[in-house]
């Protein structure tokens, strides 16, 4: 089973590379930047700021969703569409670091519950 809170070895994620300010690709287009992002073991995600697309709000991202980081474009690609995305649980400034509950709810949300 995959881990959906960790990077994808295909990814191209470099530990220690700062993602914050890279653009955020849905398969189907531009939903936002990345405001934060983790790298921690079983728990590694970005936080999404998609600005005017949903009027302000963040999304968390399990880094599985990532498929593809671009550093010379300074864009990470998820493989999911604007609407599941926007479909997804409502984030959680409080809850997002550390919570396994809130973290089983966005894992099964996005296809794999967090072990």
């Amino acid at each position: 089973m995959t881990n959906i809170w960790g990077y994808n070895a295909a990814s191209g994620h470099q530990t220690g590379a700062d993602l914050t300010g890279f653009k955020v690709e849905a398969t189907d287009g531009q939903i936002g930047k990345v405001d934060k992002y983790s790298e921690d073991v079983d728990a590694a995600h970005i936080v999404v700021d998609t600005g005017m697309w949903i009027f302000g709000k963040h999304v968390l991202l399990p880094a599985g969703t990532i498929s593809r980081i671009d550093p010379a474009e300074q864009k990470v690609y998820v493989d999911r569409t604007k609407d599941e995305i926007k479909g997804s649980p409502e984030f959680d400034k409080d809850r997002h670091i550390g919570d396994a509950s809130y973290h089983h709810q966005v894992g099964t949300y996005y296809g794999t519950p967090r072990i």
